[in-house]
């Protein structure tokens, strides 16, 4: 490719909506280009990267048994109403009509489509196992795109399905997909962590998350500093402590003015938070119903509440298709016989209240707890005694430092990008569509599903993030979008402009496709885009390099330079890549 007909530029200023440095690079380097907020052309640069990493993935994928289909990008909203996934999911989900008025739906994930599928295709138990996959464009409503192709809109996924007669199969083609997903990070160059994760709006029993750990990313994980304990904060547990035996003392209700914090509490009483009990409120809105539902979550006072483990314990409640959740108002908890700042669930009414703990409360005796009334708490309350919950579930927020739940180590808060996700579904969405198949005896039983993700655009970003210095990006060889970036500064007597065709012309014969940049440009601005750009090969052709004897060669990676005669540099150049696909195997044991 020559880059005077490359179909994108590059650019000398740090453009302004740039957040992160892949977002910056990306930008300059004439790989993207923004067309709304979390929308992004694909330019040719980018486009062959991204062809690389698909390419690895279908090589990989192919190799557990996967079959390459594609399915729609538009799906009528009749299969996601069928697994009720169309009222549970907000404003994420873009819905339209179509010209004949019927409800349709821009694809965010496949899981419905698949199991349509499979309903369709799977008969007999002699069917089963499958494992089929596509890559394809998805759209999610994100209310907060950001840091370029970290967090966007309209994307690119790899989805792999798994549909098995029984667990055992799931278990064993979960088992493929998590070593497989590390072997497609790791020949992208990508190091990467799995970690315990949420199923989210996906459901299902089980789910890992695959983590590129930098200090952009927007997830918290958290690892143990002993053993190979690894959750996502949304989800990791940890040990509490639990405190000394007592035996309940009687209530006694204390005048405390203006104190309406834990911390002040603390300290107007002269007592360890952990000796209080905090009241978190929140409203959820349930579908198919006006009047929203108060969550009343209690848990120990030097404790953070974890919104996603409330969230997973509303629906392990029964309490209903939960759609949305927010911040309770102060009247929706006056309305309840609750005091904002003084709340306990001692003495409230209970109707539409659904009353929370966290499962460290049943073992803390005596805590100090609010008395609804404004300037007043009680001493001395103990749970079972004073107020029974609805529900008892482990609803605190691991913090850096915590106890490890497995060993005695301390987990280690890190922040991290979540580049890909696998999911045992199970029957969640075969049940609801009658996904069905006959097993030996003629007996009708559902498909076990699983579900296996990686964002294409996300990784390529995150290896950008991975690979780059002052100067540019550093592209790993598997990644790059071209192996070579061959240079021509101009010579008066046209020798360089003669050498620089040939080597071009013998190394796509060689198979070796350069990006050639045989613009009329100044030297420095060729230096600098070829830096900016990042190929992991540079070969410049210049009448000072001849005059020393052939072509100067440079790794990007590297800061030294080296003359090759003219006839030996395209073995040299073989050479010097087969070396950088070797350094890539060595780093990550491939």
């Amino acid at each position: 490719m020559r880059l005077s007909q490359l179909f994108s530029t590059t650019l000398r200023q740090e453009p302004s909506e740039a957040e992160i440095s892949s977002h910056s690079l990306l930008l300059r380097a004439g790989f993207i280009r923004q067309l709304g907020a979390g929308i992004f052309s694909y330019l040719p640069l980018a486009r062959r990267g991204m062809n690389r990493i698909e390419n690895i993935m279908r090589e990989e994928i192919n190799a557990i048994g996967g079959q390459e289909l594609t399915m729609p990008v538009v799906h009528p909203a009749d299969i996601w109403q069928e697994t009720g996934r169309w009222s549970q999911i907000g404003d994420e989900m873009a819905r339209f009509q179509d010209r004949t008025g019927h409800q349709m739906v821009l694809a965010m994930t496949h899981e419905e489509v698949v199991t349509d599928l499979a309903r369709r295709e799977i008969h007999s138990y002699r069917q089963l196992p499958q494992l089929i996959y596509h890559i394809q464009t998805k759209f999610r409503d994100d209310p907060r795109p950001r840091a370029g192709l970290i967090r966007v809109r309209e994307f690119t996924m790899l989805d792999s399905y798994s549909l098995d007669r029984d667990w055992e199969g799931l278990d064993h083609q979960y088992q493929s997909h998590y070593d497989a997903y590390f072997r497609i990070f790791n020949r992208c160059g990508l190091p990467v962590r799995a970690v315990g994760s949420d199923t989210g709006m996906m459901g299902g029993k089980e789910a890992h998350e695959y983590m590129y750990l930098t200090p952009v990313g927007e997830d918290t994980l958290l690892f143990c500093d002993s053993c190979d304990y690894a959750a996502n904060r949304q989800v990791a547990a940890f040990g509490k402590l639990t405190p000394p035996d007592e035996k309940p003392a009687p209530l006694e209700k204390v005048a405390t003015p203006n104190v309406s914090t834990i911390a002040d509490l603390a300290d107007f009483l002269g007592i360890p938070a952990s000796r209080t009990a905090k009241a978190v409120f929140f409203a959820a809105e349930k579908s198919g119903q006006g009047k929203p539902l108060l969550i009343f979550a209690v848990l120990q006072g030097d404790m953070a509440l974890n919104e996603t483990k409330l969230v997973n314990a509303i629906g392990a409640s029964g309490s209903g298709s939960i759609t949305t959740l927010r911040p309770a108002l102060e009247d929706e908890i006056r309305a309840v016989g609750a005091s904002p700042g003084y709340a306990s669930p001692i003495g409230i009414q209970r109707d539409n209240v659904l009353v929370i703990v966290d499962d460290l409360l049943p073992h803390s005796p005596n805590l100090v707890a609010g008395a609804n009334q404004e300037g007043y708490h009680l001493r001395n309350t103990n749970l079972g005694r004073d107020y029974q919950p609805d529900m008892i579930a482990d609803i605190a927020l691991a913090e850096d430092g915590s106890p490890c739940p497995h060993c005695d180590g301390r987990l280690q808060a890190l922040r991290g990008v979540e580049v890909g996700n696998i999911f045992k579904l199970g029957t969640r969405y075969t049940s609801a569509l009658g996904a069905t198949f006959l097993d030996e005896d003629g007996e009708a039983q559902p498909i076990i599903m699983g579900s296996y993700g990686i964002g294409v655009g996300r990784l390529l970003a995150c290896v950008a993030e991975e690979y780059h210095d002052e100067h540019g990006l550093i592209w790993p060889i598997t990644v790059a979008p071209f192996p070579v970036h061959l240079m021509l500064l101009p010579s008066k007597d046209g020798s360089a402009e003669k050498a620089a065709e040939a080597l071009y012309t013998a190394l796509i014969e060689a198979g070796i496709e350069p990006l050639y940049d045989d613009r009329d440009e100044r030297a420095g601005v060729k230096f600098n885009d070829a830096d900016l750009i990042g190929l992991p090969l540079r070969v410049t052709v210049a009448a000072r390099s001849l005059e020393n004897g052939g072509f100067e060669f440079k790794r990007r990676d590297r800061d030294n330079r080296w003359i090759v005669p003219v006839e030996s540099a395209i073995e040299v150049i073989k050479t010097e890549l087969d070396q950088c696909h070797q350094e890539m195997l060595q780093r990550f044991n491939l």
